[in-house]
């Protein structure tokens, strides 16, 4: 079938992709920047990339007239805007507009469980946006999937990070509410199931794997798995803004995503039934398995996708690939040009492998409390780490950076800040050769907004005078164990 695939370069889009494309359909991928789509050889002819943003109804006449099936996987967990749920109905709106007109005969959505009476603010948008797609008179099918586990989904990482660093925690009330956990994998089996499945048209199918667990069994679970000896009180007295703060400055997520996740942890995620197995007769892995599962493929440094590599605004903004030229005027620059005597490739390969567990090689304890500060203020801090400890790519996500040009090629990595500050800023990477010598090209860009931007920098400066030339010495001498 040839198949529109739109999120197709998010958390689960990306995943969806090489599934279908083994089961011989031809995808159109739809994105808003292409620069930020990692196209891998192997694909070869089977995808075609086409720029669609769905806010902006013109720009949706790339779609093709004569697609077959359409998955709709476009969502944001970190919209905290009053317009939020308007723009995301607006977004579902123009793209019925535009899918009518063309020969598709079937609309997938993967959303969540909305069986409570009051809904949060996030599910009741979801909601509206699946009332949307049932009204345009295609065939349609609902997926309303529980809690997702799989290396890199923002459930996962967020158990992760509680049950690996708190030996004891004092938790609000809706540790206690109850979910039913699904593995990606099984996701991806249902998302591939229903395809051109008749059984499965006009259908809206609640999906979830065989275990009803709270959210403290689940923790607890987790840290039985690992080995780890862990305790819970819960506490009636902490208010969603206080548990918001408290996963912000204890978890990678940003506050924005946090607070989204504690208002929906209110309401339970349970299957009403398994009218699934009907149409995609399945065995779904168990809690344990797909922790399990998680374990392995980030041991392998085989993590296909993350939450992290969403945009630190949600996919209602977008651009930030813009950034790529680093601008001339109206900045502050320090820069750093360190000789070294080794292989050129062996300095890069330091580069490369920046940031996350390996650190930034210098006062780590520095990037630390800047990420902490960061955290404080509602930024996304250094917890993010980076999806791959082998491989980047742009749109990645580096601690608080985010990358907007990974070239082995030419030895270049360019970095944009998603930090707090009063401007932009830009942290740049390359290894030069002049007049018969190696050298690194070390420069970090900042452009201020205003007089507080201006002020901070100079603030800044005497940190930078030392940080960034240690450094760049480090990177030129690190040999990795």
């Amino acid at each position: 079938m040839k198949i529109l695939l739109t999120g197709a370069n998010g958390y689960i889009g990306t995943r969806l992709l090489p599934v279908l494309l083994e089961n011989g359909h031809d995808v159109i991928c739809m994105v808003r920047d292409p620069r930020r789509f990692a196209l891998e050889s192997d694909f070869g002819n089977k995808v075609q990339i086409i720029t669609g943003d769905l806010l902006i109804s013109e720009s949706l006449k790339s779609i093709p007239n004569d697609i077959e099936a359409a998955y709709y996987l476009v969502h944001s967990m970190s919209g905290s805007g009053e317009d939020f749920a308007d723009l995301e109905l607006k977004s579902a709106q123009n793209f019925v507009q535009q899918i009518q007109k063309t020969a598709c005969k079937q609309i997938i959505y993967l959303t969540g469980i909305a069986n409570d009476d009051e809904l949060s603010k996030h599910l009741t948008s979801r909601l509206a946006v699946e009332e949307e797609l049932k009204s345009s008179g295609i065939s349609y099918t609902i997926l309303r999937a529980a809690i997702i586990i799989g290396s890199g989904s923002a459930s996962f990482e967020i158990i992760r990070d509680l049950a690996e660093k708190l030996p004891v925690m004092v938790a609000p009330k809706w540790v206690k509410t109850r979910c039913q956990p699904i593995a990606i994998r099984d996701v991806l089996a249902y998302l591939s199931g229903v395809l051109k499945n008749e059984k499965a048209y006009n259908e809206v199918f609640d999906i979830g794997g065989p275990d009803i667990l709270t959210y403290k069994q689940m923790l607890l679970q987790y840290s039985e798995s690992r080995g780890l000896k862990r305790w819970i009180i819960t506490v009636p007295v902490l208010t969603p803004k206080l548990s918001s703060l408290w996963l912000n400055l204890v978890t990678a997520v940003p506050y924005s995503l946090a607070r989204s996740l504690v208002d929906s942890m209110k309401n339970e995620v349970i299957c009403k039934n398994d009218n699934i197995q009907k149409a995609v007769p399945k065995e779904c892995l168990t809690y344990k398995e797909a922790l399990n599962l998680a374990f392995e493929k980030i041991e392998q440094n085989s993590i296909v996708s993350s939450w992290k590599d969403a945009l630190n605004r949600g996919y209602l903004e977008t651009s930030f690939m813009d950034q790529v030229k680093v601008p001339q005027n109206g900045t502050v620059e320090y820069k750093v040009k360190m000789p070294f005597e080794r292989k050129a490739e062996e300095v890069f390969e330091n580069i490369w492998g920046i940031g996350g567990s390996r650190g930034w090689y210098y006062l780590d304890w520095l990037w630390s409390l800047r990420g902490f500060l960061d955290k404080m203020f509602g930024g996304v801090g250094t917890r993010r780490g980076r999806t791959s400890n082998v491989s980047l790519q742009a749109g990645d996500v580096l601690d608080f950076w985010r990358v907007l040009l990974a070239d082995k090629t030419n030895k270049r990595l360019l970095l944009y800040a998603e930090m707090k500050v009063p401007g932009e800023a830009w942290l740049e990477f390359k290894i030069i050769q002049y007049h018969g010598k190696s050298y690194l090209s070390q420069i970090a860009t900042f452009r201020p907004h205003g007089l507080w931007g201006r002020m901070y920098w100079y603030a800044m400066f005497p940190f930078h005078l030392v940080l960034f030339k240690g450094m760049a010495k480090q990177i030129t001498t690190y040999k990795p164990k």
